[in-house]
């Protein structure tokens, strides 16, 4: 059984929901709202800098919430960065560390003794709501998002399908949702569109209930496609593209490769604006329902920008001051843009470089609501940091690892970040140094100069790191 491994937490502090007598604390337990975005670069919105165009919606959630300056999400890529959210452990140990495939659909499935932030919750009585992408598990494996404790799921169960934005079905639960206006090329439903209308549905239909929504949706991920409406802002006011040549329909343009618009600038531009419409429209809905004051709202993604499908990260700036890309474990591929907002409990405007990562979301949601957590997982809670309080445990080390490109692990240890490239042919080769107190753009390797941080960096890579039958690198074979 899943909950026989669990710690109990009780909590009775002052500023968080609980309560300590019998009382039913049902209704005061908050909502939760989790919005995942897909290749979303630390740069890519304005209140972390961008210059190129606003996301004034996003932005709210920094006006009247908490940035997070140093916030990290689970791996480079898509799956194994979703399973350190979901189940409270860095990649050394999570269940899935790569985007493997699976037959005849999904990705490598979640094992069934995971234990996931969804069924923690459900726990304590909430509804439990995932819309957009999963890549956990395919339909009737035990990774499926109805087998990992969500009570529904819309949207895309394989990334690789996620790629499109005019797909030919897209899954509610376990039944098929064939989108006919997408027959033969044509582009008559946009995913996104149908996503955020399912999700603004659960929020309506659960205001009453304490509820989860995980919204993990796909832009701006892959092919660079946006709306009529959204391109109509942006068309003529970018630089035109270097090389690249999209395709804005036919019969063949969905059938595998990315059908990116031409402009792919202003497509980029426009659909990060539509994202941030879409959070706009579940603020607004929170304010309507009456249930913003009780409500947490997460905004984060999911690692950093792509080069696919016509994005263009270095016109945009999309990592920051930041080196690396998706797949890269620099800090450009891994260090993340995070909001929270809550109403009455985090400080409006507030602004925090304590360093925290994916798997640190699920003893931090624990800690609010009093659910109990694994003993064995590697997050740290920080809602003390939340609340202004100066309780704030930290980390010894963050700890990543990428099974593609040769494979890589990387470190932090305070402000000393550590990286081993091409683990598959050396597992012990040399490892780059960087100071980010002083570099953070990883731009100067100092490891000759530190040796003795060297060596403890290869010690905490050497631990951190078990085996999986699954997800191996080559010298493990």
């Amino acid at each position: 059984m899943k909950y026989q491994i669990l710690l109990s937490v009780s909590l009775c502090v002052s500023g968080t929901l609980l309560t300590c007598g019998g009382e039913s604390h049902k209704q005061r337990l908050p909502n939760i709202i989790y919005i995942l975005a897909d290749d979303l670069g630390y740069g890519d919105i304005s209140c972390y800098g961008q210059q190129k165009f606003q996301t004034p919606n996003i932005d709210r959630l920094a006006r009247e919430g908490m940035l997070f300056r140093q916030h990290y999400a689970g791996a480079p890529v898509s799956a194994p960065s979703r399973a350190c959210l979901m189940t409270g452990l860095h990649t050394g140990h999570a269940p899935i560390r790569g985007n493997r495939e699976f037959k005849p659909e999904g990705q490598w499935p979640l094992p069934a003794k995971s234990f996931t932030i969804a069924e923690m919750l459900k726990t304590k009585g909430y509804v439990t709501g995932a819309f957009g992408k999963w890549g956990l598990g395919f339909v009737d494996t035990e990774g499926d998002p109805n087998a990992q404790g969500f009570d529904e799921f819309y949207g895309y169960n394989c990334q690789r399908l996620a790629h499109n934005y005019y797909p030919a079905y897209l899954w509610h639960n376990h039944e098929k949702i064939i989108l006919h206006e997408n027959d033969n090329g044509r582009i008559g439903a946009y995913s996104a569109d149908l996503i955020h209308k399912a999700a603004l549905s659960f929020i309506e239909k659960n205001k009453d209930n304490p509820f989860f929504l995980y919204y993990p949706t796909t832009i701006p991920h892959a092919e660079l496609f946006a709306k009529a409406e959204y391109m109509k802002k942006f068309r003529g006011k970018f630089e035109p593209e270097k090389s690249f040549k999209g395709v804005d329909s036919g019969p063949d343009f969905r059938l595998g490769a990315y059908g990116s618009q031409p402009e792919a600038h202003a497509a980029f531009a426009a659909m990060i604006t539509q994202l941030d419409d879409y959070v706009g429209e579940i603020l607004k809905k929170l304010d309507e329902l009456g249930i913003a004051g009780n409500t947490i709202v997460i905004f984060t993604s999911d690692n950093g920008p792509h080069q696919e499908g016509g994005a263009d990260p270095d016109y945009f700036n999309s990592n920051g001051p930041f080196r690396g890309y998706k797949r890269d474990l620099y800090e450009g591929g891994i260090r993340v843009p995070m909001l929270v907002r809550w109403p009455g409990k985090i400080k409006a405007g507030s602004v925090t470089d304590h360093v925290s990562a994916f798997w640190d979301v699920m003893p931090t949601l624990a800690e609010i609501t009093g659910a109990k957590i694994p003993e064995n997982i590697d997050g740290i809670s920080f809602l003390p940091t939340l609340l202004g309080r100066k309780n704030q445990k930290q980390h010894d080390y963050l700890y990543w690892e990428l099974h593609e490109q040769g494979g890589k692990i990387a470190v932090r240890t305070g402000n000393w970040k550590g990286v081993r490239l091409n683990v598959d042919i050396d597992p012990q080769g040399k490892i780059e140094l960087y100071d980010l107190s002083k570099d953070p753009g990883e731009i100067n390797n100092v490891a000759s100069a530190y040796p003795d941080i060297v060596k403890r960096i290869n010690d905490i890579m050497n631990q951190a790191h078990t085996r999986s039958d699954v997800f191996k690198f080559s010298y493990e074979n």
